[in-house]
């Protein structure tokens, strides 16, 4: 088997989300959200509260399930051991929640942003559901990165701290 210095090295491991990344979804969909009110917004009905519902209600799933699996890996007393296959699971619940929490509070922002300048009444009734939802939308953000993050592997001492005392 002989190696080809030409080839690309390909690294397995996964990255961590990147904001930017997050960021320019979250934009592109509230644009997208802009463009559909405008141009369809008196045919629509009113706005309904289950997305907001659903974005919270994740968000403190995610939450709940970041505290637990963070203490669980840094192996606290009272916690089981984590198994690594829910956790690389976890990690890629948490990227894709991370970047549909990113459209959806681009979305609602731009929906926000369109009701805001709208001067009828149906608009602003609309207004708390679309505020609602860009602060559950940032909210399942939080808890996605916060999830994210805390299915990282501790660091380990360094192995010169380990030469150091003896230990091997």
């Amino acid at each position: 088997m002989s190696s080809n210095p030409q080839a690309p090295k390909s690294d397995p491991s996964m990255r961590p989300t990147s904001i930017s990344v997050l960021i320019v979804a979250g934009l592109a969909s509230a644009a997208v959200g802009w463009l559909l009110l405008s141009f369809s917004y008196s045919s629509l009905p009113e706005l309904p509260w289950s997305p907001v519902i659903v974005l919270a209600v994740l968000a403190v799933a995610e939450g709940l399930l970041a505290q637990n699996t963070s203490a669980r890996i840094q192996r606290k007393p009272g916690t089981m051991p984590v198994d690594p296959l829910a956790v690389a699971r976890y990690v890629a619940l948490a990227k894709a929640s991370s970047l549909v929490g990113a459209i959806s509070a681009g979305f609602s922002a731009g929906l926000l942003a369109w009701l805001a300048m709208e001067p009828t009444q149906a608009a602003h009734d609309d207004i708390p559901k679309a505020v609602g939802g860009v602060v559950g939308a940032l909210a399942l953000v939080g808890a996605a990165l916060w999830l994210e993050r805390s299915c990282r592997v501790p660091e380990r001492p360094d192995s010169k701290d380990e030469e150091d005392s003896g230990l091997r």
